[in-house]
């Protein structure tokens, strides 16, 4: 595996079992996922006192992040729009550069990955973190390959291609894709820049916490719910609501609640029953066994949330509803507010309660 000795501020540490690096690897010797030992602070007390210029997008916020913006296509500061039909407000992730929220992370991961002097990246993904990765592997100078399962949307695939990455396409379920992925790292010495895996990727999806702050004046909303695959904006989420928190930015951080598809829902299967039937709408949120369980359990623990699993008949009743009302969304994206259709019906979130919605990733995909 690939091992880049690291300057100190990318030094890595694992929470399950306190080992620490000073050289670049993807996981720890334990088995479990890293995080950078640095907690990125600002140095001022309150957001009124740090100079946030947010016409550079989420790197507006460069001291919560590790690197500088060495791979940036201006991404971030995404709409944050009233939705009246939901009693909510979406924030319209889909307008990012690649069409997907998962811009958020590819920045801050390249970033990190051009800092390093890497010269050859790897990713396995359904679509979307691929694309985005290819494109901010382009952006940088860094040579990419994507593993992507054999039945990948054409769209995709052609975005990936396009950005002039090697896709390399897998038989098999999603699970078969990853095992191929990490086959290859692990083999021929590549640099892992995995969503599901790589702190900085994290650190890059924490932004969508901070923005939503700063859009509604450092206020934080009751509620979040987001799609819940892998989840990288889930924990980017409740990463970046902690770290405002304990900055003294906020007084409080809001509950996170996952969406997820049912039959791939392992999260919201051991909190409670959930419909049976696999939901093969929403393809991009079938992980059946994410890298940071413990951890997401943890943030639904933390904050009073909870996880639900939505039938394929919820997802594409609510994406016909997104589309009518101007979203146009790709059927992944229509699993959160039809989550929140039902939270509200269960009495989880109230009917006068102030949530926000992410529409993870564009309908121009499907």
């Amino acid at each position: 595996m690939t091992t880049t000795h690291l300057p100190s501020h990318l030094r890595l540490t694992c929470t399950a079992c306190g080992s620490s690096f000073d050289e670049w690897r993807w996981r720890c010797t334990c088995g479990e996922p890293l995080d950078f030992a640095t907690k990125f602070t600002p140095s001022v007390a309150t957001p009124a006192d740090a100079e946030l210029d947010y016409r550079r997008g989420l790197w507006a916020f460069d001291e919560f992040l590790p690197t500088d913006p060495h791979a940036t296509l201006g991404e971030g500061m995404t709409p944050l729009v009233d939705a009246p039909e939901w009693d909510a407000a979406f924030k319209l992730e889909y307008v990012f550069p690649t069409g997907s929220f998962k811009d958020r992370g590819a920045t801050t991961t390249l970033s990190v990955a051009h800092e390093l002097g890497v010269e050859r990246v790897v990713e396995d993904s359904s679509g979307n973190a691929g694309a985005a990765i290819a494109t901010y592997a382009a952006r940088a100078g860094i040579d990419a390959e994507i593993y992507v399962p054999a039945s990948v949307k054409p769209s995709k695939l052609r975005a990936i291609e396009r950005a002039g990455a090697k896709p390399i396409r897998v038989e098999g379920d999603r699970q078969a894709v990853t095992d191929a992925c990490i086959e290859s790292v692990e083999n021929e010495d590549a640099w892992y820049a995995s969503h599901a895996w790589n702190p900085a990727f994290f650190a890059g999806t924490a932004t969508f916490a901070f923005e939503i702050a700063a859009q509604r004046d450092w206020n934080v909303p009751d509620a979040i719910v987001t799609p819940l695959g892998h989840g990288t904006l889930f924990l980017g989420a409740y990463r970046g609501f902690t770290a405002l928190y304990e900055a003294g930015w906020t007084d409080r951080i809001p509950r996170l609640y996952g969406a997820q598809a049912a039959g791939y829902a392992p999260i919201a299967e051991a909190r409670h029953r959930t419909p049976t039937e696999a939901n093969d709408v929403a393809d991009g949120i079938q992980i059946r066994n994410p890298v940071r369980k413990m951890e997401i359990h943890e943030a639904l623990d933390e904050t009073d949330g909870d996880a639900v699993a939505l039938s394929a008949d919820a997802v594409e009743d609510e994406l016909d509803r997104l589309h009518r009302h101007g979203f146009y969304t790709e059927p992944t994206c229509a699993v959160a507010p039809a989550a929140l259709r039902e939270l509200r019906l269960s009495g989880a979130i109230g009917d006068d309660e102030d949530v926000v919605v992410p529409l993870t990733g564009s309908g121009l995909k499907t």
